[in-house]
């Protein structure tokens, strides 16, 4: 008679994985969940997850059937389905002076800031306008691949029910707040990410702590994925505690060798304490945590508001188009969690993963010790 390995739980049947350990699905420019890092994870018994919002439906596909080359495991796809995702901005280089001119002092500011550190004078390249269009071209894309899950970073899904459900395909909606869970939870989806604010990213405004157990109780039989300041054994541990069925994790790992996030961001992370990530508009106009660097400072100390989305986006994108050409990836915006003061080292993802498997299992041995808990 064989073992069933002591984290692998009935969610993990469902979606033939071996241990309840998601790698989130992050968006940063196809860097953060590259196809390598995203087969590795999976390989190692997790279910890895494409971030793909942004890309084209080619490159979409290119990455899928690399995963594919990878691995035989079980992984997903994550995009943005935003509700009004036909009234997404345009980025034309047209536009992009009309707001420059609109708002004079910020965009003056931007440029102050590249003057500062020498950055030579780039035109951001147009980007792809995330409308109704896109979405569908890239979840045809979806579907045509039969890829296994589909989570939507934002919006709704359930518009995918259907289709979902004849080939198969689990969906996952995310949430980072009871109101949005239990939405999530009508509209049929198979499972519901609960986000606590100390993500990275778009985040609200509820911790994990008191989020994931009210999530739990309010969308129940419905599985829940606890994210948010989770990165080692002990936090997979508690989450389950708090009824939890797995987790997802993004800023674990932003550091893995397989992650295409630029060196220069990765050594910020490791050397950085949790009091670094924060919540700002800085960088897009909407609230996102991430690394607290020598830019967000700056914008803190000009006395300058920032701007509502798409308006801050957008004249940042100036910056960070110019610090790119001139290779200054420490000035680049650095998305990531409070859980990066936990992570103190590089390594490849198998490791991270037999480290977060390894942990969680000595911490239910030490609670079984030391609370004399039998699971008899």
């Amino acid at each position: 008679m064989t073992t069933r390995p002591l984290l692998r739980n009935a969610f993990c049947d469902s979606l033939g994985i071996e241990y309840p350990i998601f790698l989130a699905g992050m968006g940063v420019g196809g860097r953060a969940t590259p196809p390598r890092l995203v087969a590795a994870v999976s390989q190692a018994g997790g279910c890895g997850v494409l971030g793909c919002s942004g890309l084209s439906p080619d490159e979409t596909r290119r990455r899928i059937r690399e995963v594919r080359a990878l691995t035989d495991r079980p992984f997903g796809v994550d995009l943005l389905l935003p509700a009004r995702i036909a009234d997404a901005p345009d980025t034309r280089s047209g536009v992009r002076d009309e707001i420059r001119q609109r708002f004079p002092r910020h965009a003056a500011f931007v440029q102050t800031l590249i003057q500062r550190y020498e950055l030579p004078a780039v035109e951001p390249a147009d980007e792809t306008v995330v409308n109704i269009e896109y979405a569908k071209s890239v979840l045809e894309v979806v579907f045509e691949e039969r890829v296994p899950l589909f989570a939507a970073g934002l919006g709704d899904p359930e518009f995918l029910l259907p289709r979902a459900r004849a080939q198969g395909m689990k969906l996952i909606g995310l949430s980072g707040s009871v109101r949005n869970a239990v939405r999530q939870r009508k509209s049929g989806v198979d499972a519901i990410v609960a986000q606590g604010t100390e993500a990275g990213g778009h985040t609200g405004t509820v911790a994990s702590l008191p989020l994931i157990p009210q999530v739990v109780d309010a969308v129940s039989p419905t599985p829940v994925i606890a994210a948010g300041g989770i990165g080692d054994g002990r936090g997979i541990v508690a989450a389950l505690a708090l009824g939890a069925q797995a987790v997802w994790l993004g800023t674990a790992f932003l550091v893995a060798d397989e992650c295409e996030l630029f060196d220069a961001c990765k050594e910020q992370i490791v050397a950085a304490d949790s009091e670094v990530f924060r919540i700002s508009k800085v960088w897009t106009g909407k609230t996102v945590r991430a690394l607290h660097g020598e830019i967000s400072q700056a914008w803190a100390e000009s006395g300058l508001p920032t701007l509502e989305t798409p308006h801050q986006r957008i004249l940042m994108e100036d910056f960070l188009s110019a610090a790119l050409a001139a290779g200054r990836h420490d000035l680049f915006y650095n998305i990531a969690g409070q859980v990066g003061g936990m992570v103190k080292c590089r390594r490849p993802a198998r490791d991270i993963m037999a480290d977060l498997v390894s942990g969680a299992i000595d911490e239910i041995h030490r609670l079984q010790r030391d609370l004399r808990i039998s699971l008899a």
